[in-house]
């Protein structure tokens, strides 16, 4: 009888759990026409996204449309009836939310780990188009829900992704229909400055850092110490940083930040430096919330079906949620420029 009454109570408490959805229910039109189909391919290993406990009260966190490739497709359909020729594909590659205590903090912050990559498609070939590979913080002095924050932050990324896809540039080089899911490697191959030894020099585009194309019109300034002050033109004019990306003296990398030039680091994941969202953060004008132009990742590769060329990649900052001054390893996004941020 006890065993009885203990698992009705359980099934009672399963029934009574609390669940925050991710509603992408959201505007997708694609204003200029350029996009026939919007479709996905979903890698994660689960569906399962995760149980927060605020409070001490559980609360999951769910799609409110688990089947989310018609989901995708039925969204794409209401909101566009004007078609062009593109057809995208979203990736996406993981979803998660869960606490996690960061060395240094006294309370353990609520995340969501997001990933999600697009391409078009011709022809059996994918040519990759962009990527959002973050993590999302919330700040629990800020917050009145964590899970309700991180679900509706979620959907405004995915929606707004979704929008910069249609208008981003594309990588000039194509991935075969076989190799999608490992299109990472696949691109990197390409990357001379994963292969080959650095070009000294000044890069205006992380573009051209990775491609190993220095921008002659540039050289890094230094004083009778030999420290790096800043960045001139061949006319000896100060160039605004902020239209710079990194440059290489000695055959070491500085990315250009709001805090000064950090060195860049390389291990087998990418290049990194060692920062914080609140330092690369400090100075931006933005809200609390994502910074959704900087989305948008900037290219030189071939333009498909008419997309709008936009070299972008210096805004490549996606920051949002709790600006953490937990200091970590932040890696850059070799095909979009975006800083990774995985705390």
């Amino acid at each position: 009888m006890r065993n009885i009454i203990f698992f009705l109570m359980f099934s009672l408490s399963l029934v009574a759990q609390k669940v925050d959805y991710i509603n992408l229910d959201q505007n997708i039109k694609d204003k200029r026409g350029l996009t026939k189909s919007l479709t996905l391919i979903d890698t994660r290993e689960t569906g399962e996204i995760g149980i927060l406990s605020p409070k001490g009260q559980p609360i999951e966190v769910k799609l409110a449309n688990e089947n989310l490739k018609d989901h995708i497709e039925n969204w794409f359909n209401r909101d566009n009836k004007d078609r062009g020729s593109n057809d995208i594909v979203l990736m996406l590659e993981d979803l998660k939310i869960y606490n996690e205590q960061d060395e240094g903090e006294k309370h353990p912050y609520a995340k969501a780990r997001l990933k999600i990559s697009s391409f078009i498609k011709r022809n059996d070939r994918y040519y990759f188009i962009n990527r959002f590979d973050n993590v999302i913080v919330s700040d629990p002095k800020r917050t009145v829900s964590a899970p309700n924050y991180l679900a509706l932050q979620i959907s405004d990324i995915i929606t707004e992704f979704i929008k910069t896809s249609y208008l981003s540039s594309v990588s000039g080089n194509s991935i075969p229909e076989n190799e999608i899911r490992n299109y990472d490697n696949y691109l990197k191959k390409n990357y001379s400055a994963f292969n080959l030894e650095l070009k000294d020099g000044v890069y205006k585009s992380f573009r051209h850092f990775y491609y190993q194309e220095p921008d002659t019109g540039y050289f890094a300034d230094k004083d009778k110490k030999g420290n790096v002050t800043g960045i001139k033109n061949t006319e000896g004019q100060s160039a605004a940083l902020s239209d710079m990306y990194c440059y290489v003296d000695s055959g070491k990398a500085y990315r250009v930040t709001p805090s000064g030039f950090a060195e860049m680091h390389k291990d087998a994941k990418g290049f990194y430096i060692v920062s914080s969202r609140k330092k690369l953060l400090s100075n931006s004008n933005t809200s609390d919330g994502i910074i959704i132009g900087a989305i948008a990742a900037g290219g030189i590769g071939a333009l498909v079906g008419g997309i709008i060329h936009s070299e972008l990649n210096k805004g490549n900052v996606n920051g949002f949620g709790y600006r953490s001054p937990t200091e970590m390893n932040i890696y850059i996004d070799a095909l979009s420029g975006a800083y990774v941020f995985e705390k």
